[in-house]
């Protein structure tokens, strides 16, 4: 089975594991939008042993949220998001923006709704530019 790469922002964490991911969740709940600064979450799931640390992993901060079971783990460095595992040990939960690779799977739902951000939908209706408008 083919392997995807990820990293960081500052690539301080690097890692890979196999393109076997099973769910593939858009997280709208208000938590999750805490936790990425960003109208959702983008969480891809797999097997718990499916990660090989190239680098940084003793770089990496954990966040439980206390009393859902959210975690944030991220680089201490840039504070990027990277792969952690579940609060039950049964998954290991791989944010799709820490990928250099394209994953096997494309998103399939959108989970917490009703809590998505009031400007969600109209930030995908805007205007679009190839990088930074003039």
């Amino acid at each position: 089975m083919k392997s995807v790469s990820g990293s960081c922002l500052c690539g301080s964490v690097q890692f890979q594991c196999k393109n076997s991911f099973n769910q593939f969740h858009f997280c709208h709940c208000e938590q999750c939008q805490k936790i990425t600064g960003a109208a959702h979450a983008a969480n891809l799931f797999t097997q718990n042993d499916n990660i090989e640390w190239l680098s940084g992993e003793s770089s990496i901060t954990r966040y439980n949220v206390p009393g859902r079971s959210i975690t944030s783990a991220f680089c201490s460095q840039c504070g990027s998001p990277v792969p952690y595992l579940s609060g039950s040990g049964k998954s290991l939960v791989v944010p799709a923006g820490s990928l250099n690779d394209t994953p096997n799977i494309v998103p399939q739902d959108n989970l917490f709704w009703p809590e998505r951000a009031n400007w969600y939908e109209a930030g995908i209706q805007a205007i679009r530019f190839d990088g930074f408008p003039r």
